[in-house]
Order: C-alpha cells, then sequence, then structure tokens
C-alpha cells in the first residue's frame, strides 16, 4: 500500500516541482514586467489542484508554502493562499464514538450536540451543541485521521530527498527546514491540550485588549481528541456587504486587525499564526473574535527584540539598522554583500514611504520581500516561518477591505502604544556597547605590542642600531591604531589604513637590509 501510494504522490508532485523550478529561475532572472504571469498563474493553479488531490497532509503542506516567499514566486504565493482547508465532514456516528470514548455518554454529559457539521476541515470538525443552558461549539478530531497522517508524512520523508534534486541547491536548505516544522505543527495540531493551553495563553495576554475576544474552554469537555468552547457568533471579517450592513467602520477594522495580530507579535511570547478570514470573526460593536489556536507562533525575547529593532528602523528610515537586525535574526546567509543588501532595504523604505495616498504598504513589503529573497542572499530561520506565515494572511484581509491604510502609521503607533520604542533603542545600546568593548580590545591589545615594541626601540638605541627599521614600525603602528578606529565608522576607509600600515612596514624591512 505505501509503495503504491508513494508512487501516485510521485506522480502527481513531480510535473508541479519541475514547472517551479523553471518559473522560479524566471522570476530571478527577468524582470517583472517581461515574465508571463498567466503563465504563472495557470502553473501555480496545477500546483494548487495537485495539493487539494493529495488529501490532508498536503493541503495543510500548500498552507504552509503560501507564506514562504524564500521558496515560491510571488504568483504561486498568491494562488497557493486560496487553499482552504474545507473538506466535507465525516458522519457523526463515527465522531459519536469519539466523544463518549473521552468524555463520556453525550445524553449524560450534554444538554445537546448538533449532528449536521458547522464546519469540517481535514484534521477535525466542528458541531454546535450546549452545556447547562450555554451555547457550545465541539470540536472533533476527524475519525482515522492519524492513520493518514502517519503514513503521508512518512512517504513524504522518504520522498523528499528526490524531490530536492529538482530544484535549486540553495533552495534546499530551505525546504528541510520546512519541512521539520511542518512535521511538528501538524502532529501539534491533531492534540488539542496543545490548542487548548495555545488559547488560553493568548486569552490571558490579550486580556487587557477591549477590540479582541478569545473564546473560554471548558476543559471537563475537552481532551486530546476533543475541544469544547464557547459559541461566539459574528460576520465573517472578509463579509463587506454584512459589514457595512452593519455600519462597521472597515477602515478602522483593518487597523485593528493589524493591531491586534503585531503586538501579539512582538509584545508577547505566542501568536496566533493562522489568521484566515475563516477565524476571524466581527461582533456587531465591531470587536474581533479569534477562533482556531491549533497554529501558533512561538519567538523568545532575543527574536523578539530584534524585531521590533527591524520594524523602528523600516519606520525611521534607517538601511543600516535594518540590515543590522535582520544580520542579528539570522535572516542573512554568511558573507553576504551588505551594500547591496542595504540598497534593497533602502528601495524597499522609499517604496514603503511613498507618497501616493492610496499606496499599499503591506503589499508593497511582502513583493519586495519575495524578490529580495529570491535574489539576495536571505534566509527564512525555522522561528521565522509562522510570523511570516501570519503576516502574508493578514495581507490578504487588508487587500479584501482595500481601504486606506498606512501599515507603517499603524505599526509605529502600535510600538509607541506598547512602549516598545524603549527596549529597542536600549538593544540598540547595547550592540553598539558591545561592539565598542570589542574595539577597545583589539586597540588594548595592539597597545601591548606597541609597549613591547618601545622597550625594543631602547634597546637598539642602546646598541646604536639602525633605526630604519624602528621608525618604520613605529608609524606602521600608529597608521594600525588610527585604522582600528576608523573601521567601526568605514570599512572601507579602514581596510585601506590597515594594508598601508603592512606596507609601510615592509618597505622598511627591506632598507634596514641596505
Amino acid at each position: 500500500m505505501y509503495t503504491i501510494r508513494t508512487i501516485q504522490i510521485l506522480i502527481k508532485l513531480l510535473p508541479s516541482i519541475l514547472a517551479l523550478r523553471k518559473d522560479r529561475k524566471k522570476w530571478i532572472n527577468q524582470n517583472e514586467n517581461k515574465v508571463d504571469l498567466k503563465q504563472f498563474k495557470k502553473n501555480a493553479s496545477k500546483v494548487l489542484e495537485t495539493f487539494i488531490s493529495l488529501g490532508p497532509v498536503y493541503i495543510k503542506l500548500g498552507q504552509w508554502l503560501s507564506s514562504r516567499a524564500d521558496i515560491l514566486p510571488q504568483p504561486y504565493l498568491e494562488e497557493l493562499s486560496k487553499l482552504q482547508d474545507s473538506v466535507p465532514a465525516a458522519p457523526f456516528d463515527q465522531v459519536k464514538s469519539i466523544i463518549e470514548k473521552d468524555i463520556g455518554l453525550i445524553n449524560e454529559k450534554f444538554d445537546s450536540i448538533d449532528p449536521i457539521s458547522i464546519s469540517g476541515a481535514s484534521l477535525g470538525q466542528v458541531y454546535r451543541g450546549s452545556i447547562s443552558g450555554q451555547q457550545i461549539v465541539i470540536k472533533v478530531k476527524r475519525p482515522g485521521i492519524e492513520k493518514v497522517v502517519k503514513k503521508d508524512l512518512k512517504i513524504l520523508k522518504k520522498i523528499l530527498p528526490l524531490a530536492l534534486r529538482f530544484v535549486d541547491p540553495n533552495l534546499r536548505y530551505s525546504a528541510k527546514t520546512m519541512l521539520s516544522q511542518f512535521i511538528e505543527t501538524i502532529h501539534e495540531e491533531m492534540d488539542y491540550t496543545h490548542e487548548s493551553k495555545n488559547l488560553k495563553e493568548i486569552k490571558n495576554d490579550m486580556a487587557e485588549n477591549p477590540k479582541v475576544i478569545v473564546p473560554s474552554v471548558f476543559d471537563d469537555f475537552s481532551s486530546k481528541n476533543v475541544l469544547t468552547m464557547e459559541y461566539l457568533p459574528g460576520i465573517k471579517v472578509t463579509n463587506i456587504d454584512a459589514l457595512e450592513e452593519k455600519n462597521i467602520d472597515r477602515e478602522q477594522l483593518v487597523v485593528d486587525v493589524h493591531q491586534i495580530f503585531f503586538t501579539m507579535l512582538l509584545k508577547h511570547s505566542i501568536f496566533h499564526a493562522d489568521p484566515h478570514p475563516g477565524n476571524i470573526s466581527v461582533t456587531d460593536e465591531g470587536k474581533l473574535i479569534l477562533y482556531d489556536y491549533g497554529m501558533v507562533g512561538r519567538i523568545n525575547n532575543k527574536t523578539r527584540i530584534n524585531l521590533i529593532r527591524l520594524y523602528l528602523a523600516l519606520v525611521e528610515k534607517n538601511p543600516p539598522r535594518v540590515v543590522s537586525a535582520m544580520d542579528d535574526l539570522k535572516m542573512l546567509t554568511p558573507g553576504y554583500n551588505r551594500s547591496i543588501i542595504e540598497k534593497g532595504i533602502e528601495l524597499s523604505i522609499r517604496s514603503m514611504h511613498g507618497d501616493k495616498p492610496d499606496e499599499m504598504e503591506v503589499q508593497s513589503l511582502m513583493e519586495l520581500a519575495n524578490k529580495t529573497m529570491s535574489k539576495f542572499p536571505f534566509i527564512l530561520p525555522k522561528n521565522l516561518a509562522l510570523y511570516l506565515r501570519m503576516t502574508s494572511i493578514i495581507e490578504g484581509i487588508y487587500k479584501t477591505h482595500d481601504v486606506d491604510f498606512k501599515f507603517l502609521k499603524v505599526l509605529k503607533n502600535i510600538l509607541q502604544q506598547e512602549n516598545l520604542i524603549t527596549s529597542a533603542y536600549i538593544e540598540e545600546i547595547k550592540i553598539s556597547f558591545d561592539t565598542f568593548l570589542k574595539s577597545v580590545n583589539s586597540t588594548l591589545r595592539v597597545g601591548s605590542d606597541m609597549e613591547k615594541l618601545m622597550d625594543e626601540v631602547q634597546i637598539y638605541m642602546k646598541k646604536r642600531k639602525p633605526i630604519v627599521l624602528i621608525s618604520g614600525s613605529i608609524f606602521s603602528s600608529a597608521i594600525f591604531i588610527g585604522s582600528v578606529f576608523l573601521f567601526q565608522s568605514n570599512e572601507y576607509l579602514g581596510s585601506i589604513g590597515m594594508i598601508s600600515s603592512g606596507i609601510i612596514m615592509g618597505i622598511s624591512t627591506l632598507l634596514r637590509k641596505y
């Protein structure tokens, strides 16, 4: 059975991989205006259909790839972002046995459960019900899904080395890292105790925010396979007609979406990583309701501070600081050309700070990120993959509403309101101080050598030896010390100074012989 399934997957995936390889080369090497976007979208659409046909694991994989600008060209990202995790629900009789095995007899534990599913996904399905008169939703793992996932993941691990032979060498590391995190995440999504924990943590973090509502969990009615939460109805965040009918300010709504998700990202250690329209509703008062906490991102404090530094540098139009923050985030490969990267960032900042009142900064940012990640030595660390997914999905919500929106303005307000700017500046000072200390240590080492040199000078003078070498050495050392300090502000001139000191020393050595 495994062999047949493996062959089936290979036959379906190989044409998509080959098309992607060809399209990616075209996207990197050609001007965007000269690229046949229709053909790109056609090929991307075929990839989308392939993932859907291969089942739950590949639907999830397609969703992951939809945010990977380091792997896919922009048309592919746009097409795969349409991939909705919607699958017909399994019969309720199969689901009922799962609920009763984990929670107890439905007739005894619940007032009622509607056997008609309100939502069906590749890994689970959701039902309405009530407990002690309170309306609830019950999320139940899809019957037999663990066996399906286990089988397809085993096959995916097997065929990946073969598939990677057909992609660019610089993509292989990204693909392996992505698959590793994907496997880790899909296992977590199938354990609802993880989702329950995630939900409670985010609910606690956002408790003081009056614009967001997170449902409560019924712990006594939840398990690894069942998650019971309070029922919170609302209007889908992209249902423009319904929002207009309720007189919801859609421009403010887009601002609120960005503010809530970027506050989670920049202020707390955990953030909702799957904010697609099906997971966000709006109350009649304009508050946001967040559903589905199966996919979350976590970043440590150091990474969070570096992200704040990155965004602050963008707001303040400072390309060198942007690049420094990216370097500290491990987003740049060793040996990258800093001047080229800074130029690319400068162009990005110009775009985002454009004068056009209707300019879509978020779109500009994501499109440029895609191009630069293809053309420059950028990599996407494991801990930032979900961050990029979150930001790209939010961009899709913004595009749907098509309102006047300034991303950097909102970002600046978030940094100010959440008192995050100070922490970024403190980190910049710490980094500058560390750099200074390293410079001082280098200089002290040079100073120690200088002291030894002066001792030798005294010995030479007493012995009345030729002083050509001595004079050259002193002059060379003076230039070298000055160059060490100059290097901190101007690497080019500093390097020339240090090379010159070496040349002077060499010349004085030769003259001594004569």
